[in-house]
C-alpha cells in the first residue's frame, strides 16, 4: 500500500508541476496545444484568458509542489491531503468537461479526454483511499531530543 501511495504521489507531483509550469509560463502555448501531439483540448471550450491560465496553472504547481514534499518528506498525513486537494479539484473539473464533452472536434479527442480525466479521478481518489489506511498508530522512532513521536512516515 505504501508503494502505491508513493507512486500516486509521484504521478500527482509531476503532472501537477510539468503541467502547471506549461500553464504558468507558458499559457498561450497551453492554450493551443493541450495536450499536444496534434490535440487541442481547451481551445475549443472558449476564448483565451491569460490571467485564468496562469492562475489555474500556479495552482496545479502548489498541489505538484506538496505532492513532492509528501513524496520526499514521508508523511503519511501530507499524503492524505495531497489526495483529498485533488478529488477536490478535479472530479469538479471533470464533471465540467463531461458534461462539455461535445466542443472537442473530434469523437476520439472525447473519448481520449474522458478517459484522461477520469484516470486523474480515480488515481486521485486512490491516493485518498490508501493514504488514509495507512495505519496513524506507526510512528516512527522519534530523533533523539525531540518531544513526542514523529508524525506518521510513508
Amino acid at each position: 500500500m505504501r508503494l502505491a501511495v508513493k507512486v500516486l504521489l509521484a504521478w500527482f507531483a509531476l503532472f501537477g508541476l510539468v503541467v502547471g509550469l506549461w500553464q504558468a509560463v507558458f499559457p498561450a502555448s497551453f492554450y493551443a496545444d493541450f495536450p499536444g501531439m496534434g490535440h487541442h483540448w481547451v481551445s475549443p471550450d472558449g476564448p483565451y484568458n491569460e490571467h485564468l491560465l496562469r492562475d489555474v496553472g500556479l495552482g496545479n504547481l502548489a498541489v505538484g509542489t506538496v505532492a513532492l514534499v509528501a513524496l520526499l518528506s514521508g508523511a503519511v498525513w501530507l499524503a492524505r491531503a495531497v489526495g483529498l486537494a485533488v478529488v477536490v479539484t478535479n472530479l469538479p473539473h471533470h464533471l465540467y468537461h463531461q458534461a462539455h464533452v461535445s466542443v472537442l472536434p473530434t469523437v476520439t479527442d472525447q473519448v481520449l479526454q474522458s478517459i484522461s480525466l477520469a484516470a486523474v479521478s480515480l488515481a486521485a481518489v486512490a491516493l485518498l483511499v490508501l493514504a488514509s489506511r495507512l495505519p496513524a498508530s506507526a510512528w516512527t522512532a522519534p530523533q533523539s531530543g525531540s518531544r513526542g513521536p514523529a508524525p506518521t512516515h510513508l
